[in-house]
């Protein structure tokens, strides 16, 4: 039986694809994966996070990102675009990349949806806790109030992660950059009870 030719990808045609497309796309292992939309609340509860980060850190040298700036994770070779992500000095820039590709995040966010749920809370959720810079991943659900933070722990003798929660009345802590997470202002215009 002749199975059909499956064409894997350099990171110079990603590259070339992404400076030419009206659409991102994400890097992984010698795939192109187009990104997808997002619903009106999916915006809107981006932002919402995005203000409130950005409200916290008026007078700091972090910065917050929306989803058009790439991220790439050196250890595993992606190249993806997260709902919004917190640089905190200098952006150091992947050199092979196009403009606003970060190696340094300090904070990275992902809203749910339900093609890709599974995806940011697994394989993707892995693949971020390789940055070094790393300290915070923040996950707000599509399906719930629910703000889930990942934390990194620095621990000379291992990479712990701990996890914290909020859901509707509560609010979670973003210790790196001094920030809290007020659940029901997050979700406070959303149809998500």
């Amino acid at each position: 039986m002749q199975t059909g030719r499956h064409h894997r990808y350099t990171y110079k045609e990603y590259v070339a694809l992404e400076r030419e497309s009206p659409t991102k796309h994400e890097f992984l292992d010698g795939e192109i994966y187009a990104m997808a939309g997002g619903s009106e609340d999916h915006s809107a509860l981006a932002a919402e996070v995005l203000r409130a980060l950005g409200n916290g850190l008026e007078d700091s040298p972090c910065r917050v990102h929306t989803s058009d700036l790439r991220i790439y994770v050196e250890a595993v070779g992606l190249a993806t675009f997260p709902d919004g992500a917190v640089i905190c000095g200098e952006l150091k820039q992947h050199e092979p990349s196009p403009d606003a590709t970060a190696l340094n995040p300090s904070v990275l966010l992902e809203v749910t949806r339900d093609s890709s749920e599974e995806y940011d809370t697994g394989d993707k959720l892995r693949y971020y806790r390789t940055i070094p810079s790393l300290e915070e991943h923040i996950v707000v659900s599509h399906r719930e109030r629910r703000i889930t933070v990942h934390r990194r722990q620095r621990d000379p003798q291992a990479d712990v992660w701990v996890t914290r929660v909020a859901i509707a009345g509560g609010q979670v802590e973003v210790p790196s950059i001094g920030i809290s997470l007020v659940c029901d202002r997050i979700y406070r215009n959303s149809a998500i009870r």
